[in-house]
């Protein structure tokens, strides 16, 4: 276990490190000493550029909600929610942990357009990103040689991220499919929301939802007063549909670095706490306040030294 102080701007160091990969190996060999990763680094590298356009046949990420940010935050909390399973004493073989993290890299590759799909943005795709993604995933693997179970296991882990699927409904190949499902599903939610740039990129959000032809929300600050309700969905979904997977990261946490306390989910609600307080006062003129509070409270009053 790594000794550190105890900060907030730490503990933001921590969730955030540097280099996305090495802090995956770091965690992954917490479980498996011997863990190879050549095929998963090979895959990694291979969706950075496909985020890039630098992949033969499609073009540049250009949806700035569901980027490449966002899907290093999902498989760095792919990473932490196995290990906390893992902690609590599950057991998946080494073969399910790497289908398991490969899953979390391919999860959003649906928002990537081809060369032939050049009008509009990867935003267009928002309703059938997950079956898009599971199309470029099942292709990919098979160039790799991957056998039928194996894509069967990572097709059921990304139609766990669908926020209106119902989790007993997919037909999961093993308990341990199921299980690593509901991971994924978790961590989708979570590299969002906990991400600093949560609430300066929901304008970004609403975009895409635009382009993609959803009318759950009338404009920018429409979507920003119904997120905290969001939150409640989000939560909800955890304890209902995904069996309260999101518990385990304390557990990484503790295990990790010795903080007995689930830092991403106090970082959600960090954000949407920081949110309340835009919408509270400053409604008109909220986009000058959509950027990251690290240090501000969970709970209590807002500071004025919060102010921009």
């Amino acid at each position: 276990m790594q000794s550190i102080s105890k900060s907030p701007d730490d503990f933001n160091g921590i969730l955030r490190p540097k280099n996305i990969l090495k802090e995956i190996k770091t965690i992954i060999l917490l479980i498996y000493p011997d863990f190879n990763f050549d095929l998963l680094t090979s895959i990694y590298q291979d969706i950075i550029k496909l985020f890039k356009g630098e992949y033969i046949g499609f073009l540049k990420c250009d949806t700035g909600y569901h980027d490449l940010r966002h899907t290093k935050e999902c498989f760095l909390e792919m990473a932490r929610l196995i290990h906390g399973s893992v902690v609590n004493g599950h057991n998946f073989s080494k073969d399910e942990v790497n289908l398991g993290l490969i899953s979390a890299i391919m999860h959003d590759t649906g928002y990537i357009k081809t060369t032939e799909e050049n009008s509009g943005t990867g935003g267009k795709f928002t309703l059938v990103h997950i079956d898009r993604s599971i199309n470029f995933m099942n292709r990919y693997l098979t160039q790799r040689n991957f056998s039928k179970p194996d894509k069967k296991f990572c097709e059921n882990c990304l139609k766990c991220t669908g926020l209106s699927v119902k989790i007993s409904k997919i037909k999961f190949i093993s308990y341990e499919n199921e299980l690593m499902g509901k991971i994924l599903g978790t961590a989708d939610l979570i590299g969002q929301m906990s991400n600093p740039l949560y609430l300066k990129k929901l304008p970004t959000l609403f975009q895409e939802f635009r382009e993609a032809g959803i009318t759950l929300y009338n404009n920018e600050l429409d979507l920003l007063q119904k997120t905290p309700e969001f939150w409640e969905f989000t939560k909800d979904r955890f304890a209902n549909e995904l069996s309260s997977m999101d518990r385990l990261l304390r557990d990484h946490f503790r295990v990790r670095w010795g903080i007995d306390r689930d830092l991403a989910r106090e970082a959600v609600e960090r954000n949407i706490h920081y949110l309340n307080y835009i919408l509270e006062h400053h409604p008109k003129d909220y986009r000058r306040f959509l950027r990251h509070q690290g240090n501000l409270p969970v709970s209590g009053e807002v500071s004025a030294a919060c102010s921009p």
